[in-house]
């Protein structure tokens, strides 16, 4: 069974993206995590399913939250420094 998605990205937050089970639906998005996030801007519009891969999310965890809960917020990755600065050996 497919599911379709909206995806907004913040100003605030680089690579944190939200997204709703309804486009331009935020009203089930709670007040504080809209006001950290920022004004959001639709960045893309996906179909989702179980085969799906996403790059930051497991998509069954996100399908989950978007029929629960009507969003689902992706943080941004953790840096690394031994990645970003070479090994610490």
């Amino acid at each position: 069974m497919s599911l379709p998605c909206w995806i907004y990205k913040s100003p605030k937050k680089d690579e944190m993206y939200l997204y709703l089970a309804r486009e331009g639906d935020f009203d089930c998005v709670p007040e504080l995590l809209l006001r950290r996030f920022g004004e959001p801007s639709l960045v893309m519009e996906l179909e989702l399913h179980e085969e799906r891969r996403l790059a930051r999310a497991e998509v069954t965890e996100v399908m989950r939250r978007l029929r629960e809960e009507g969003y689902y917020l992706q943080m941004p990755p953790k840096l690394v420094p031994e990645i970003y600065h070479g090994n610490l050996d």
